[in-house]
């Protein structure tokens, strides 16, 4: 087995796979509020598709684990079975999704009998009317109760992912992290990336890891978690001696490139060797076209290759991807 090296060394084993670019709310930091241009239904990879390719990676390059994005990933109408076949690859890859959790609650036992290992839940907010704001819609008792039906269905630890905006949310990273405490839930701080569809990200809005931590710190006592970051985003802080955590995702302010493992394939089968890159490979052609299992190996390796050594937010010349977050996949 030839892994997925890059020429600086690191390994990809963790694979990001975007079944979709659609999803069912309009948070401001992501999409307009009229939604985007979705992908072709002809484009999109078909299941039998996304299962080949993912088996591809786990049986010829080494991916251990897989996670599944969007858009929403559960609006993807074939998630359960394609959770199910690529369990059936390899028993021991870890599976995973990042999600809004509008369907979990419908969604989550069937996920995990297929074989979802856990759940990653987007939650920037415990206040109805602070969620509606921000996602243009009113969910959140969808997802509260999503968040619930993923731990009894055992797809723990469930982690929730949130994003501050200043002058919205920023003043609730004490109150969020109480909430998800006193459910057991793992909740991460994400710095705002340049990865809105609509190029509006501004550097000087965002607010920092800094300012995450500094805020946090006026409600609760933090220290550096013992053990070692390794290749994980999130920087852990132990909450008032632990064993409970909180992680901060300082991707803009701290970034932790040189430690990467990851790699995405999108929802129409193009290899993105860097949330940020600039280019893609496209794998969906050449299977299309005929391409064998090792062929479409080899073509994925050379993507990996070129990988950059860092995403550039903070050089000159860094330029925003085209395609926005909602299209990649997190």
């Amino acid at each position: 087995m030839q892994p997925l090296l890059d020429q600086h060394g690191r390994i990809a084993t963790d694979l990001r796979v975007s079944l979709t670019d659609r999803c069912n709310l309009r948070c401001t930091y992501c999409m307009p509020p009229e939604g985007l241009d979705w992908l072709p239904s002809e484009d999109q990879l078909t299941d039998d598709e996304v299962v080949r390719l993912i088996g591809v990676a786990v049986r010829q390059l080494g991916v251990d684990e897989v996670r599944f994005t969007g858009g929403e990933p559960l609006v993807r109408r074939g998630l359960v079975d394609i959770v199910r076949r690529v369990r059936a690859l390899d028993p021991g890859v870890e599976m995973s999704i990042t999600t809004n959790a509008l369907g979990l609650a419908r969604t989550a036992h069937a996920l995990a009998e297929a074989g979802l290992s856990r759940a990653n839940v987007s939650l920037d907010t415990v206040r109805s009317e602070t969620f509606h704001q921000i996602t243009r819609r009113d969910r959140f008792t969808d997802v509260v109760e999503g968040l619930a039906a993923a731990e009894a269905a055992g797809l723990g630890p469930v982690k929730v992912n949130a994003v501050l905006l200043r002058g919205v949310n920023d003043d609730q990273a004490p109150e969020l992290l109480t909430w998800c405490l006193e459910r057991g839930y793992h909740l991460r701080f994400i710095e705002q990336m340049p990865l809105d569809a609509q190029h509006g990200w501004d550097r000087d809005a965002m607010v920092t890891a800094d300012e995450i931590l500094a805020s946090l710190s006026a409600a609760f006592r933090l220290s550096p978690a013992a053990e070692p970051r390794g290749s994980a985003p999130a920087e852990l802080f132990l909450v008032d001696g632990g064993p409970a955590t909180v992680g901060v995702i300082a991707s803009v302010t701290r970034p932790f490139c040189g430690d990467c493992d990851r790699v995405r394939l999108t929802a129409d089968g193009q290899v993105r060797n860097c949330l940020f890159a600039r280019s893609e490979s496209d794998l969906r052609v050449a299977m299309r076209a005929g391409a064998d299992d090792e062929e479409l190996a080899e073509r994925w390796r050379v993507a990996m290759w070129g990988k950059l050594p860092g995403h550039g937010i903070d050089d000159p010349s860094f330029l925003q991807p085209d395609r926005p977050m909602s299209a990649i996949g997190g």
